[in-house]
């Protein structure tokens, strides 16, 4: 639903983990559509590209880049995706959203998973280090005038955001 909302046709995905954030994206997209998927374990990425083979998708239609995201999107074209899927290390969400406005064309949709982080994002008691940063990152994104924010309340929050 969130790459076919977009008409997506390039999609960077930020945690490749079994694959079924990336099959759902892939049914998505348009049929020469291509998800680019980083994942710093290359077990990850095979465990995926067979689920996405098992539900008849073409080799062609996914890029499995194996490393750290931060390290592999500094590559990544400038306005070259329609959107971003980020389910990587929590911790580092808020350097995702840099990489990601620069990845994305006008238009495009950034999407942050687990932002509720089990509730804990709204727990007023003391939090470790990875909620604190999904705190600044929904602040980040609800005061910015480059994003049209919308926290969807699915399995652990969704944060999506137009890029004006």
């Amino acid at each position: 639903m969130l790459a076919a909302s977009v008409g997506a046709k390039a999609v960077a995905e930020i945690g490749t983990g079994c694959g079924v954030s990336g099959m759902h994206l892939l049914a998505g997209m348009r049929p020469d559509g291509v998800l680019t998927t980083v994942d710093p374990e290359p077990e990850h990425q095979q465990f995926a590209r067979q689920a996405f083979r098992a539900c008849g998708f073409a080799s062609n239609r996914a890029r499995f880049i194996p490393g750290r995201a931060l390290d592999v999107l500094p590559r990544l074209a400038d306005a070259g995706y329609d959107l971003v899927f980020c389910d990587g290390d929590r911790l580092e969400y808020l350097d995702y959203l840099a990489e990601s406005l620069r990845l994305l064309r006008p238009g495009g949709l950034v999407v942050f998973e687990g932002v509720f982080a089990n509730g804990r994002t709204v727990d007023s008691g003391p939090q470790p280090t990875e909620v604190l940063r999904l705190r600044e990152l929904l602040r980040t994104v609800r005061e910015s005038q480059e994003l049209m924010p919308s926290l969807l309340p699915v399995g652990d929050g969704l944060l999506c955001a137009v890029k004006r």
